[in-house]
């Protein structure tokens, strides 16, 4: 079987209950204006490291029971009994360093809600860049955010284009959203 060309056709060839449809008609691409959510989304694609978007998808409930709803103060707040209880639980990727790259980067993000109001007004601010110029900013500023990471945190999240092709149902629901790749 030929590969599809992009994630909107795949999608297509899939179960009408499986979690990308989901995913990809309710999410992906869609702006996100709240910050703990815009955070699950970091913690979700950091976990995504070398692994399959479908284990993350399916996961997606453990992790925000585990993440304290994706909380940033809390998960800033974490110490080494949190550490050992997210390793310790078999829902969620038992990774040290992308446990400890949550941590960090809720703690980056409240110093950037105290300088920029919000992470989305921090996000809004360096609106427009390039995927290098994002990736730049985002490796100077948070830990496990490599080009693929930063490029899906940015697309899902409506800040980079690339999530839907125009061809896709979708694509227009998206635009109606007024993602920010979307602004002239």
């Amino acid at each position: 079987m030929e590969k599809p060309s992009s994630y909107c056709v795949a999608i297509q060839m899939m179960e009408p209950d499986n979690v990308h449809r989901h995913y990809h008609d309710k999410q992906y691409g869609f702006p996100i204006e709240d910050d703990d959510e815009l955070f699950g989304r970091l913690i979700l694609e950091i976990n995504q490291a070398g692994l399959s978007w479908t284990t993350i998808l399916n996961k997606a409930d453990n992790f925000r029971n585990a993440y304290s709803d994706f909380s940033i103060k809390q998960v800033a707040n974490y110490n080494d009994n949190d550490i050992q209880r997210l390793l310790d639980d078999a829902g969620i990727i038992r990774n040290r360093l992308k446990i400890n790259a949550a941590i960090h980067n809720a703690q980056q993000i409240r110093k950037l809600q105290a300088d920029f109001g919000s992470f989305k007004a921090w996000l809004d601010h360096h609106h427009p860049k390039t995927k290098v110029e994002w990736v730049k900013l985002f490796k100077k500023t948070f830990r496990f955010t490599g080009g693929e990471i930063t490029n899906e945190f940015l697309m899902s999240t409506g800040y980079l284009q690339g999530a839907h092709v125009p061809e896709c149902p979708v694509y227009n629901q998206v635009l109606s959203t007024r993602p920010k790749w979307a602004e002239k």
